[in-house]
């Protein structure tokens, strides 16, 4: 099994790991810190490199639950050693983008009971689809002033892996619409935001919600009946 740095720590922006099998386009490492995809949640980019050579980390996927490294050139050789360098820039506004979309959910759950029915991200940006009714301006703005609260309070984020029985007795874990937990899974990973927000979540997110920065709402849709997305952008 490939240990999954980010599951515990997603501030780790380089490691050391070893090849241990070769996949079309890729490899597969013993160990990694970047994030193969995921629950809206776009992979990481970077680079590995053996101390001679250097490769461009194109895609990150899984294949047969293992991440995947995809990248340019020939492949190193089983069982050569490399540093795995993340894409700082890009995987931190990921994480601050992450984080906020829980922001939103947490808020909107609370203020308005509505389950989140889809969503997803980029560096900076995303959508979030709720099961709403109506969603007027007026409503859109005081959820916006609500969730910048939420930001500048200061909430600690704090990941736990729980074995699915315990994680399942939790009210409310599943925010979505579906429950996209396989049954297979036996641990859950759940992320908390301290007094506002816990859901099960396999994605990376900074350690305070003040890391965010500003939240704006600059457009939202009606997708549907009871269907309606909100978008957010988040300052550079």
């Amino acid at each position: 099994m490939t240990e999954l740095l980010y599951t515990t720590n997603a501030y780790v922006k380089q490691f050391e790991a070893t090849v241990v099998a070769h996949v079309d386009g890729g490899v597969i490492l013993d160990r990694t810190a970047f994030y193969p995809g995921g629950g809206g949640q776009p992979c990481d980019f970077g680079t590995l490199s053996d101390g001679t050579t250097t490769w461009q980390i194109t895609k990150v996927g899984r294949i047969s639950g293992k991440p995947a490294h995809f990248i340019t050139g020939d492949l190193p050789d089983v069982g050569t050693a490399v540093t795995g360098t993340l894409d700082w820039d890009r995987r931190y506004k990921l994480m601050r983008t992450h984080t906020a979309m829980h922001v939103l959910c947490g808020v909107v759950w609370r203020d308005y009971g509505a389950q989140v029915t889809g969503g997803n991200m980029e560096p900076l940006s995303g959508r979030m689809d709720f099961e709403f009714e109506t969603l007027q301006k007026e409503l859109v703005g005081d959820i916006e002033a609500a969730v910048n609260v939420e930001v500048t309070a200061g909430r600690p984020v704090t990941v736990n892996i729980l074995p699915r029985e315990e994680a399942f007795q939790i009210p409310d874990l599943i925010r979505t619409k579906i429950n996209l937990l396989p049954e297979g899974i036996t641990e859950v990973r759940t992320v908390e935001l301290a007094g506002l927000d816990l859901q099960a979540d396999g994605g990376t997110h900074v350690a305070n919600t003040r890391e965010i920065g500003r939240i704006r709402i600059p457009n939202y849709k009606s997708k549907g009946r009871i269907n309606k997305r909100i978008y957010v952008e988040l300052e550079d």
